[in-house]
């Protein structure tokens, strides 16, 4: 079989699947978020998301982009893809901005869902889940890498993994340093300005300790993987 007819079935698969997502969306019951490792954000719903990088703490970023990650893979990653990588029939929320019109526009479907003709394309999910749950699903998403802003590094992050895979590290922090500088140079699709990407999480996690070695590998085989 040619590439091209297995990227059509595989694409016709993909296809076939969202669909099924979207007709079952009202059978789904949304799924509880842990957000109690972030800050309060009151009862009246604000129009700016306050965990931004940037705007909250380092800290109260990376815990939202946590839980966020776990409530988007439990409750939007069915239809909007895996990664907030959408399959083409859901929008792709990693292009609404990261601003505050881009801020009311998700607020606002993540509250009150989207019916179109009758039919629920996307359930209320703000009375189930809550603010601190929809600012931290907003914060995931918004960090998500623009498409292809990984290629430019792929030999050296995977000469880097395999360093790391082999157990023998010579200078660990000159990794680290050049993870970081990587991690750095990859843009956001939101314009956030700071991207959850492969080479950032290496880097978040990498010290001196071998055992550390091994979990930023395992990182970047998971996520180099993920973009072949």
């Amino acid at each position: 079989m040619s590439r091209n007819h297995m990227r059509g079935g595989i694409a016709a698969l993909a296809l076939l699947a969202t669909v099924s997502m979207v007709v079952a969306h009202g059978d789904v019951a949304p799924q509880p978020v842990n957000t109690d490792a972030l800050p309060e954000v009151g009862e009246e719903w604000l129009t700016e998301n306050p965990y931004r990088e940037g705007k909250a703490g380092h800290d109260v970023w990376l815990r939202a982009v946590e839980a966020g990650a776990s409530g988007f893979t439990q409750n939007c990653a069915r239809c909007h893809g895996l990664g907030a990588v959408s399959g083409g029939l859901a929008p792709d929320l990693r292009f609404i901005e990261a601003e505050e019109v881009g801020d009311e526009w998700f607020v606002d479907r993540f509250r009150h869902g989207y019916t179109q003709d009758g039919v629920t394309k996307m359930p209320a999910f703000g009375d189930v889940l809550g603010q601190k749950a929809a600012w931290a699903i907003r914060t995931y998403i918004e960090t998500r890498p623009e498409d292809g802003a990984v290629d430019a590094h792929s030999d050296r992050l995977h000469a880097i993994r395999n360093e790391l895979a082999s157990g023998q590290v010579a200078d660990p922090a000159a990794l680290k340093t050049e993870l970081e500088g990587i991690a750095s140079e990859i843009k956001t699709a939101s314009g956030a300005p700071v991207a959850d990407s492969v080479a950032y999480e290496a880097a978040r996690v990498l010290a001196d300790a071998p055992d550390s070695w091994k979990r930023a590998g395992e990182i970047l085989t998971v996520g180099l993987s993920a973009t072949e």
